[in-house]
This record gives structure tokens, C-alpha cells and sequence, in this order.
């Protein structure tokens, strides 16, 4: 069990910011009406309210560089806490911003997982 937690937390992420550095219209996808994002303290509700933050971000490209994934089964009944550490590189930019991001993946009906909860914070040196 704890090395498929493992495994669906390292899919997750990098299907994630795979679709946030090269389609981040895509990543509405992965959101429900429920879900909430905590942006920088800024907190967002809804899938519509959650892509229109993401896609409005001040910059059209990016690179993330993972470092660490930590992932935990949650209470929730197959849903999986995962906890991401790394850095992001923007076009123009000689330093690279280092970041924190906490999902909280839940099973969908039809199969899958969407993210109830994001956590993403930079960490500033």
C-alpha cells in the first residue's frame, strides 16, 4: 500500500507540472467545484476561480525542478496527501525561486483523482 502511495504521488506531480510548464489550461482538469487553492496565502474556491488564478500569473512559461515528493494515504478513504519541495526557473531569470506545494488527491466516482487542496507557498531565503 505505502509504495503505491508512493508511486500515484510521484504521477500526480509529475503530470502536474508537466501540464503547469507546457499547458496550464489543462491543469482546470484536475480541479473540482469544491476544491481550494491557498496561493501565497491567498485563498481560491472553485475550479473556475482556481484556473483563472493559475493562468493569470504574471509569467508564460516556467520550469519547475523537483527536488523532494512526500506522499501519505489521508483519512479520506484512498486519498493521498502529497507534499512537493523544488525550485522554479522563469524565462529571464538567473535565480531560481524555491517553492512548497501540499496537495490533498481524493478519488473521483469514475476512477481517478482530483485535488481537493493545494498549498503552495515560495520559500523565501
Amino acid at each position: 500500500m505505502e509504495e503505491q502511495v508512493e508511486l500515484i504521488g510521484k504521477a500526480f506531480v509529475n503530470h502536474y507540472y508537466q501540464l503547469f510548464d507546457n499547458d496550464r489550461l489543462a491543469l482546470a482538469s484536475l480541479y473540482q467545484p469544491s476544491s481550494m487553492l491557498s496561493f501565497e496565502g491567498q485563498k481560491i474556491l472553485g475550479v473556475n476561480d482556481i484556473s483563472a488564478k493559475l493562468n493569470d500569473l504574471p509569467f508564460d512559461q516556467c520550469k519547475h525542478v523537483i527536488s523532494t515528493i512526500d506522499s501519505q494515504p489521508s483519512s479520506f478513504a484512498g486519498g493521498i496527501v502529497v507534499f512537493v519541495s523544488g525550485s522554479l526557473q522563469l524565462p529571464g531569470e538567473e535565480h531560481l525561486l524555491r517553492f512548497s506545494q501540499m496537495f490533498h488527491l481524493i478519488p473521483e466516482q469514475q476512477g481517478g483523482l482530483f485535488v481537493q487542496n493545494d498549498i503552495f507557498r515560495l520559500n523565501y531565503g
